[in-house]
């Protein structure tokens, strides 16, 4: 018996242990006037990290279906060798089963039943049912799958006692062990841009984050760093790169595996590889993108990163100060302010983001006069342009923010009243908008804001796009896509970048679904390296501001918040997050009572 219980129960719910749609902490509820005020504790108590589970070997006697409940909580504990599990299993199938190869995640509780009349003296069919909620693959990508599950265990008489010699590889456990044992990892890789890399700064250091689920251990850097080596989750592999050497993987015959962190926060990396695969710059990225990769689970922080070859020499060492050039902030922008449009006139309002005011005024040059006639804005992320929908929502115009701006002609017109969506800058100065014209919808971007737009291909889109946010990083796009029923379904596209620098161009390919078919979501933001709020309506009706992850994973809500109309965010999660309702823009600080900001308006962004 472990120690924590038999095995009445193959998949147990925890008591006391918090599933991964925890509800953000400091939670906030919107009134018509006045302050926002939180709702409930700024914390909340880390259960997981008190729980362990200890593996228990088979005991003489038991029946098949104990075996299969042992073995399915043995998977559950913190070996990260599986060495209990397998003694559960024939000699045979301990050989080559490999648990590593997937992860599908039930939810609630089930219990193993015998197959009735599939039983004998020599073997025993178990079967295992249930309702699925996400499958893991074997590079850690989350992936929702609902659905029914069912699976079958075949065990024969081994020593005269009951063992598995027949089962699919990788793990089955419900969502509450699950979220018990594994967490939300970011892997940095570089973004692919195509003839765009080289076009302003250090857009050829762009990181993107690619999230995973990794199993907690005693050694997290080690299994971060390994997951780190073995390359992009299949959804984001074609537009990123790694400076990995193909194949590259740790010396394993060193006593720390190739992995230290030592008292001065060198993190050493050592590879199972000659140091001329991965000399000069090549080396330098890598350690950037290991430094990007292991900061957020390091504690403390890493100073410094030195990568070795096989023979132990180090070929290439990062000091912290060196990793600025890989920020992920080079293309986001400082978000020195936030942004609205007032109520009257329809001019745009800037706020100081540091929360020092809560009063907007009116930006220089024409998007700041009285004659603005605004619908909806986005603010280059240098801050120093802003294009704008004019308020019949046809016409697409640009604009500097400074006294001797100009307004441009249209860059852009729809034929049908409000056809275009509000735009979106990425960080390479592309802006991107949607014609939502019934009779010939369209995706284009238009380099610096104008020239002639250049048509973005959406494949696999079914039905239209009705807003959208592009990430600083240019190779991901979420959209809101309105569908047949009028729900707007949130989803994420991978953008690919080819063409040459005269002619780019662009295609958004692999749509994923973030929401349920059922819930409405009508406003979307980038809220950080992998992350997105929105304002979500729930199929029982009920509307709430979540965060919700790029691989699509169960997600964080604000409590309270049920007449919000926009939603905006930074990408710098350190920002506040903005919220509009009954005209009235609200800051809601994570740390912090929310204010209302004045004079009255909508529409708030930040820059992006």
């Amino acid at each position: 018996m472990g120690a924590l219980g038999g095995r009445g129960s193959l998949l147990r719910s925890w008591p006391g242990v918090v599933c991964a749609a925890l509800l953000l902490a400091g939670c906030a509820a919107i009134p018509s006037s006045g302050e926002v005020r939180k709702v409930g504790d700024g914390q909340h108590a880390d259960v997981d990290a008190q729980v362990r589970v200890f593996p228990s070997a088979p005991h003489k006697g038991e029946s098949a279906s104990d075996i299969v409940n042992g073995f399915m909580e043995a998977t559950t504990s913190g070996e990260a060798d599986f060495e209990t599990a397998k003694k559960y299993l024939s000699k045979e199938l301990a050989g080559h089963w490999d648990p590593t190869a997937k992860i599908t995640v039930l939810t609630g509780t089930t219990q193993p039943r015998e197959e009735p009349g599939a039983s004998r003296k020599d073997y025993v069919m178990v079967d295992l049912a249930g309702k699925k909620t996400a499958v893991v693959d074997a590079k850690h990508a989350y992936r929702p799958d609902e659905g029914n599950f069912d699976t079958s265990f075949h065990l024969v008489k081994e020593n005269n006692e009951w063992r598995i010699d027949s089962l699919e590889d990788g793990l089955v456990i419900s969502d509450l062990d699950f979220n018990r044992i594994y967490h939300l990892v970011n892997m940095y890789y570089f973004a692919a841009l195509g003839p765009d890399a080289h076009r302003s700064g250090n857009a050829d250091k762009t990181l993107v984050a690619d999230p995973v689920y990794l199993r907690k251990q005693s050694d997290s850097l080690l299994s971060t760093v390994s997951a780190l080596l073995s390359g992009p989750t299949n959804w984001l592999a074609p537009v990123v790169e790694t400076a990995a050497p193909e194949g590259a993987r740790l010396y394993d015959k060193a006593p720390d595996h190739g992995v230290t962190l030592d008292d001065s926060q060198h993190l050493k990396v050592r590879l199972d590889a000659p140091a001329q695969r991965f000399a000069g710059e090549r080396c330098v990225k890598l350690a950037a993108q290991l430094f990007t990769t292991v900061q957020g689970q390091a504690a403390p922080k890493v100073d410094a990163v030195d990568i070795a070859a096989s023979d132990g020499r180090t070929v290439c060492s990062l000091p912290k100060e060196q990793t600025l050039a890989f920020s992920t902030q080079n293309l986001v922008g400082s978000s020195d302010h936030q942004y609205y449009i007032g109520a009257q006139p329809h001019r745009l309002l800037e706020v100081p983001s540091d929360g020092a005011s809560t009063t907007g005024t009116p930006v220089a040059g024409p998007f700041g006069g009285a004659k603005a006639d605004l619908e909806s804005v986005a603010v280059r992320r240098d801050e120093q342009m802003a294009a704008g929908v004019k308020n019949d929502g046809r016409q697409l115009v640009t604009a500097g923010l400074d006294a001797d701006s100009q307004l441009s002609e249209p860059v852009l017109t729809s034929k049908v009243k409000d056809g275009l969506s509000a735009p979106s800058w990425d960080g390479l100065d592309y802006l991107w908008v949607a014609d939502r014209d019934p009779s010939a919808p369209r995706l284009v971007a238009l380099r610096d804001g104008g020239g002639q737009p250049i048509p973005v291909s959406v494949s696999g889109l079914t039905g239209r796009v009705e807003a959208l946010r592009v990430a600083s990083d240019g190779v991901r796009i979420a959209l809101l896509v309105r569908q047949p029923d009028g729900l707007g379904k949130l989803q994420l596209g991978r953008i690919e970048r080819g063409g040459t620098q005269a002619h780019p161009t662009f295609a958004v390919t692999n749509l994923r679904t973030l929401t349920p078919a059922a819930d409405g979501v009508s406003s979307v933001s980038w809220a950080g390296p992998s992350r997105l709020v929105a304002l979500d309506s729930e199929s029982e009706g009920v509307q709430q501001i979540k965060y919700i992850s790029t691989d699509g994973s169960p997600k964080l809500a604000f409590e309270g918040i049920s007449q919000a109309s926009v939603v905006a965010a930074s990408e710098d999660a350190s920002r506040a997050l903005l919220a509009s309702y009954n005209q009235s823009v609200y800051r809601l600080p994570p740390d912090s009572t929310g204010k209302r900001v004045e004079p009255k308006g909508d529409n708030p962004v930040y820059p992006g």
